[in-house]
């Protein structure tokens, strides 16, 4: 039955209020109510087990902002980072030197963390260049970090030769070139010590 409205009456609006938002009360990943909330860093809530789930999939990286909470250790093979500097200096840089970075990753045994343990992978030795200033010095820390947090290399398919079970850079990228700009990996690149610190960033290495 409809009730009449008076005159000059505008019709009620029932709106149910609670306090906070309810998606504030359940897990993002379940969609349930929270078990053992967890709370990031980055304020992000997570059921315990969610988490822990979440973090046995992808690592130790918030499932909604992507910022690391935790080290992140990758599948990188054992072997050596080494460098040397070089009074050559790079293009773009003609007031420092070079730093000359040298990886050299033996050939062994693929080990339950990788595409096919048991199998034999294939080694390989690489340099990489960075100029011999303060920001160059910097990046030169983090991957040392990341290398001895095994991140720099893994092993899959060579995007050079299509082969399996090579050891590959692992989307941490380097100059490999001293010259020749972007296309062939060297420099000028201006951009490239602040977008190499920012894909290590995205690896928890800062």
């Amino acid at each position: 039955t409809r009730i009449p409205l008076l005159p000059n009456t505008a019709p009620i609006l029932h709106i149910r209020f609670s306090v906070g938002d309810q998606s504030d009360e359940r897990c993002p990943i379940c969609l349930d109510k929270f078990k053992n909330k967890r709370q990031l860093n980055c304020k992000h809530e997570f059921c315990k087990d969610c988490l822990k789930q979440a973090e046995k999939a992808n690592g130790p990286i918030c499932p909604i902002c992507r910022v690391v909470f935790g080290k992140i250790v990758g599948d990188q093979p054992d072997g050596r980072m080494s460098h040397q500097i070089l009074t050559i200096p790079l293009p773009g840089y003609s007031d420092c030197g070079t730093i000359m970075i040298s990886y050299e990753i033996p050939s062994g045994t693929q080990t339950e963390k990788h595409p096919n343990p048991g199998q034999r992978y294939f080694g390989i030795r690489r340099q990489a260049y960075l100029p011999d200033n303060k920001e160059g010095n910097e990046v030169l820390r983090l991957l040392k970090k990341a290398f001895g947090q095994k991140l720099i290399f893994t092993i899959g398919t060579s995007r050079t030769t299509g082969m399996d079970g090579q050891v590959t850079w692992n989307d941490i990228h380097h100059k490999t070139s001293t010259s020749g700009g972007p296309d062939c990996f060297g420099y000028p690149d201006p951009e490239y010590l602040s977008r190499v610190k920012e894909e290590l960033k995205a690896k928890g290495i800062e």
